[in-house]
């Protein structure tokens, strides 16, 4: 645990399922407060909001599409609203989209991912950032990535450009606010047993195993302890970074899906 989180303020956006539940459920255990985001599962939302509470935090759940500037917008107005401020911003929202040889896709289902994963990130980043900037707050943002945006995926180029987008993104956010003491930094998984991954099976998932050294898929819990390190102040020394959370998967970068 990490006493100087206790009683912040963290908007986790895509926090009804997956990686995002489970790093609003982290940040309820270290006693926040977390405005919860969904677009399209309000139930979800609840479910988090319950957790959250359950564990000694607090919570809202807010629907909005991060795509949009007015969703991100809301957002930070409901973190106001309800718990004062905002102190750490999670971009976490984002999607796979259609698997497809890059000249077979076609350009909405290029941009239905870029928008969400890179320029959601820009835009959760930038209201994030504007806020503390006005009140001379010291934050933390912190974007999730991929290991695709390090090892290349062949027939989903739209989620690895997004996610190569997201790490030069993070790093030069980093350069232009580390003076301020807003830190930017980025957790990158691999393999993680979520929802999305659930048709993992059989020779499939054998697969995916050899590209992990360490032989197991990781879980959203191992991704949302590390997104509670680097948001804390004892990594207040660490900005610009990418933490690969991954099994040892990008020790292979020449492995592809």
């Amino acid at each position: 645990m990490y006493n100087d989180l206790k009683g912040k303020t963290a908007i986790v956006t895509g926090s009804s399922k997956g990686i995002g539940k489970a790093i609003a459920e982290r940040f309820g255990k270290e006693k926040m407060n977390v405005i919860i985001n969904y677009h399209g599962d309000p139930a979800g939302a609840m479910e988090t909001v319950d957790h959250v509470k359950q564990s000694g935090g607090n919570a809202y759940a807010v629907g909005a599409d991060v795509s949009k500037e007015e969703g991100v917008k809301a957002l930070l107005e409901a973190a106001v609203q309800h718990f004062g401020t905002i102190d750490i911003m999670v971009n976490n929202s984002g999607f796979n989209g259609k698997n497809a040889l890059p000249h077979e896709l076609s350009l909405d289902d290029w941009k239905k991912v870029i928008d969400v994963n890179l320029t959601g990130a820009f835009l959760g980043a930038k209201e994030a950032i504007r806020y503390m900037l006005e009140r001379d707050l010291k934050g933390s943002i912190l974007n999730i990535s991929s290991v695709h945006q390090q090892i290349p995926r062949p027939t989903n180029v739209q989620y690895s450009a997004s996610k190569g987008g997201m790490k030069l993104l993070t790093e030069t956010l980093a350069i232009n606010y580390a003076e301020k003491g807003i830190r930017v930094n980025a957790i990158a998984p691999g393999t993680i047993a979520t929802e999305s991954n659930d048709d993992l099976e059989g020779s499939h998932k054998a697969a995916q195993l050899r590209k992990i050294p360490m032989n197991a898929f990781g879980t959203p819990r191992q991704v949302a302890q590390a997104a509670a390190w680097i948001v804390s102040d004892e990594a207040s020394y660490v900005t610009g970074a990418t933490l690969f959370v991954d099994g040892g998967m990008t020790l292979y970068p020449s492995q592809l899906e």
